[in-house]
């Protein structure tokens, strides 16, 4: 059987002395190249043959170069780049995985690297339980402020006297009724539901008062029945 040729990254010389000792016993792995240097590691992408696995640290010497060196390995050789960590850095492991990483483990579990090396090796890796809660988890932050984000600009968007519009039709009024209830004019009224309609790109003022409702733009006070 061939062996798994791998490449270790990692900033800490004492870990980098372990996983070497660690993984370099075990039967298939073959260390071929392992550094603390992100400038080492750019000239063996160039100069070495590719790696078929590489364990590669996020942070090295403070930086998370490792997400930039994950993508390049990728783009250049096409190995398998598994991300390691002694933290459980929700943004930085989004990144790593955007940046093709296909696995994540932290340091402490070293004794699950040499079964997660040969599962990339073979292309059937699958992220780890913690990984995948970690991307859930950046997943709804990200999707959370994408919320957020229209929430606001929706809010940017519609006047006072236009969100209160919205929100008695949502209550069930009619456009004659709203006038009566706010002393002014149907015309009026119509003006305010059609500037409200041409800014949110809608065609109708329950769908508009609907976007408005799901996006928490109301009070919340206690509705009065028509």
């Amino acid at each position: 059987m061939e062996s798994i040729k791998l490449w270790i990254v990692e900033d800490d010389r004492e870990w980098l002395r372990g996983l070497k000792a660690y993984l370099g016993a075990q039967q298939g792995v073959q260390i071929v190249f392992a550094s603390d240097q992100p400038q080492e590691v750019r000239q063996a992408i160039a100069e070495q043959p590719a790696p078929d696995v590489v364990l590669m640290d996020i942070m090295l010497h403070g930086q998370p170069e490792g997400v930039v060196l994950a993508e390049e390995i990728g783009a250049a050789t096409g190995a398998s780049v598994i991300m390691l960590t002694s933290m459980e850095e929700k943004e930085l492991i989004f990144r790593s995985f955007h940046a093709g990483a296909i696995d994540y483990r932290i340091k402490s579990n070293y004794e699950e690297l040499p079964e997660a090396i040969r599962s990339a090796y073979a292309k059937r890796s699958a992220i780890s339980p913690v990984a995948a809660e970690q991307m859930r988890e950046e997943f709804r932050r990200l999707k959370a402020l994408e919320r957020e984000f229209e929430t606001q600009k929706l809010r940017a968007l519609i006047t006072p006297s236009e969100l209160q519009l919205l929100e008695l039709v949502d209550q069930g009024y009619t456009q004659s009724q709203i006038a009566e209830r706010q002393f002014v004019s149907i015309r009026t009224v119509k003006n305010h539901i059609g500037n409200v309609l041409k800014k949110l790109g809608l065609s109708g003022s329950k769908e508009a008062a609907g976007k408005a409702r799901e996006m928490g733009l109301f009070g919340g006070e206690d509705r009065e029945g028509k």
